[in-house]
């Protein structure tokens, strides 16, 4: 892992940079170390520092983020590196209580952080150390709610000496060994005392409350393109979903039962295309329609502007949007 400082390294004396373990936690919150890699050493090489991304255009960041997913972290990203910059001189704070006042820095960046750039001992818990706590001790209370317990118990075990490496040791432990299904515990280095290899029940935790059921929605978006090759596009607004990220206009996102018809961006000959696009997010479920027409030269949109087609990359638009303009392409 490019962000990463092995043991020996820091021996010799190299130190973990805070701004690359932020930002890796950043990105590897609900993403996995294989869809974040790519997108954290293109980051780095973009912007080496963090006063570098402080400068940055948010349109620039935006479309460096896109394909990766949750894009609140991404404005977050920006308000944090922002603050660090004019409040901190450009430098993380070595304190724990100072990096959650920090936008976008919850208790397990900071704690990350904390322990992993500074070395300091706090704890830190995601996915695969409530796993590998859990299992070793035997518990059944189901997550959520088992959270504040496994935290307790990850907070007992965090050492005062290198309680970094010690964060990233169990992280890789879960990752690696404790995994979800299989676990290979005749290796693990704690299968001795572990209660559920003891109990037989390491591969049924942790226990998980049922998720209801996503609701699905629907809308629709209007991909316009005009007679020079130029795209009709709009920059969603800074708040809700996709906040800040370009985009195709269209419709609000609804249930099946609160669909209306919505005025298309510029009057034209729209015609459907075949198929829809489906994609999931965190909360639901969403089916769009997507609606092309070729659009004359001087085309007034009631909403968007137009990008001329040599400054229109589809790898700058976000998952969802990229979807609709493949289905077009198609």
């Amino acid at each position: 892992m490019p962000w990463r400082v092995s043991p020996a390294d820091k021996a010799a004396g190299v130190r973990p940079d805070p701004y690359a373990v932020w930002m890796s936690e950043i990105m590897l919150q609900q993403t996995t170390v294989a869809a974040v890699t790519a997108y954290f050493r293109a980051f780095i090489a973009r912007w080496p520092t963090v006063a570098d991304l402080a400068a940055a255009e948010d349109a620039d960041v935006m479309a460096a983020w896109a394909g990766l997913g949750y894009y609140a972290r991404a404005r977050n990203l920006l308000k944090c590196a922002r603050v660090v910059a004019a409040e901190h001189g450009g430098q993380f704070p070595a304190d724990h209580a100072a990096l959650l006042k920090l936008p976008g820095i919850g208790p397990y960046t900071a704690g990350a952080i904390a322990s992993i750039a500074f070395d300091l001992p706090h704890v830190v818990v995601d996915g695969n150390v409530e796993r590998v706590m859990a299992r070793l001790h035997d518990e059944h209370t189901p997550l959520p709610a088992a959270k504040p317990i496994l935290t307790a118990h990850a907070q007992a075990l965090t050492p005062t000496t290198r309680p970094g490496d010690y964060a990233q040791a169990v992280m890789d432990l879960g990752a690696t060994i404790c995994s979800p299904k299989s676990p290979a515990c005749g290796i693990c280095p704690w299968r001795d005392p572990c209660a559920a290899r003891a109990a037989g029940t390491a591969p049924e935790l942790p226990k998980k409350t049922p998720k209801q059921a996503k609701p699905v929605r629907h809308g629709t978006v209007y991909l316009g393109q005009r007679d020079d090759g130029a795209w009709l596009l709009e920059t969603r607004p800074e708040k809700g979903l996709l906040g800040g990220m370009l985009g195709w206009p269209g419709s609000d996102w609804v249930a099946a039962s609160e669909q209306r018809p919505v005025a298309p961006p510029v009057e034209a000959r729209w015609q459907k295309a075949p198929g829809e696009v489906r994609h999931t997010f965190t909360h639901f479920h969403l089916m769009l329609d997507v609606m092309v027409a070729r659009l004359p030269t001087d085309a007034a949109p009631s909403t968007g502007h137009f990008v001329a087609a040599a400054d229109f990359r589809p790898s700058d638009l976000p998952t969802v949007m990229r979807k609709a303009f493949d289905l077009t392409r198609k």
